[in-house]
C-alpha cells in the first residue's frame, strides 16, 4: 500500500487564497470610503413635494455634484455642496431625538431649516433657492422609506413680507396653517394645505413627529405661490 505523500500544493494555494481575500477586503474598503454615507438616510424620509432644500439639491445635482455649471445655475445648492455634501446625500436624516414637543424652545431662530443640526447649516442660508410653484391650496407629499408613520405634521408658511432671498427663517416669521392627525405607517403620505393671503416666494416649514419614537424632523421647502 502506498503511503500518502505530503502535498506542498495546498500551502501556496491557501496562502494565495488568503492574499486574494485580503486584496478583496482592501478594495471593498477603498470603494466604500469613496461612496456617500447613506446608511442613516435609508432609515428615514423627507418632504419630496414641494421639495425640501436638501432633497431638491440632491435630486437635481446628486448625480453630477461636481458639475461646475451648478455654481451659476443653482448657486444655493452649490454652496450647500461646498459646505457639506453629506447634507444632500443624507437628505432623509434631518432628525433629532427626544425633543418632547419643545420645538420652539429647543430650535433657535435662524436654524429651523437645518433642524438645528450644525452639519446642515447651509440649508439655513438665505438666497436664491429653487422654488416649486404651487397654488394657495396644494398637496404636500412625504416619502418615508422606513414607514414610521406620523403622530402629526405641523405646517407653517412665512408671513407676507418675508423675503427668503435675504432672511433666515425664525419662528416669528411663520404662521401655522395646518396640524394633521395621525398617519399609519406607510412609505407615501400626503395631505392638503391651504395658504390664504400669500403670493410670490415663501418658505414652507414642516415638522414631522414620527410615531415609532420621540423623533422629530424639520424641513424648509421653497415655494412660489400663484
Amino acid at each position: 500500500m502506498l503511503s500518502p505523500k505530503p502535498s506542498h500544493a495546498g500551502g501556496p494555494s491557501r496562502s494565495a487564497g488568503r492574499q486574494s481575500l485580503q486584496v478583496l477586503v482592501l478594495l471593498v474598503a477603498v470603494v466604500a470610503a469613496t461612496l456617500p454615507w447613506t446608511s442613516a438616510a435609508q432609515a428615514h424620509g423627507t418632504i419630496i413635494n414641494p421639495a425640501t432644500r436638501a432633497y431638491q439639491c440632491w435630486k437635481t445635482w446628486g448625480s453630477q455634484h461636481t458639475n461646475p455649471a451648478m455654481q451659476q445655475q443653482d448657486p444655493m445648492c452649490w454652496r450647500a455642496f461646498q459646505a457639506n455634501p453629506d447634507t444632500m446625500w443624507n437628505w432623509m436624516s434631518a432628525l433629532r431625538d427626544g425633543l418632547g414637543g419643545q420645538y420652539q424652545s429647543r430650535t433657535p431662530d435662524g436654524q429651523l431649516c437645518s433642524n438645528a443640526l450644525s452639519r446642515n447649516d447651509a440649508l439655513n442660508q438665505p438666497g436664491a433657492w429653487k422654488t416649486t410653484t404651487v397654488g394657495r391650496n396644494f398637496t404636500v407629499q412625504m416619502y418615508d422609506q422606513a414607514s414610521h408613520g406620523a403622530d402629526y405634521f405641523q405646517v407653517y408658511v412665512t408671513k407676507p413680507g418675508f423675503n427668503p432671498a435675504t432672511q433666515r427663517v425664525g419662528w416669528g416669521n411663520l404662521d401655522l396653517v395646518t396640524t394633521t392627525g395621525r398617519y399609519a405607517p406607510a412609505q407615501n403620505i400626503s395631505f392638503n394645505v391651504s395658504v390664504p393671503g400669500r403670493t410670490g416666494n415663501h418658505v414652507l416649514f414642516v415638522i414631522w413627529k414620527a410615531s415609532h419614537m420621540d423623533q422629530t424632523y424639520m424641513w424648509c421647502s421653497d415655494v412660489t405661490i400663484v
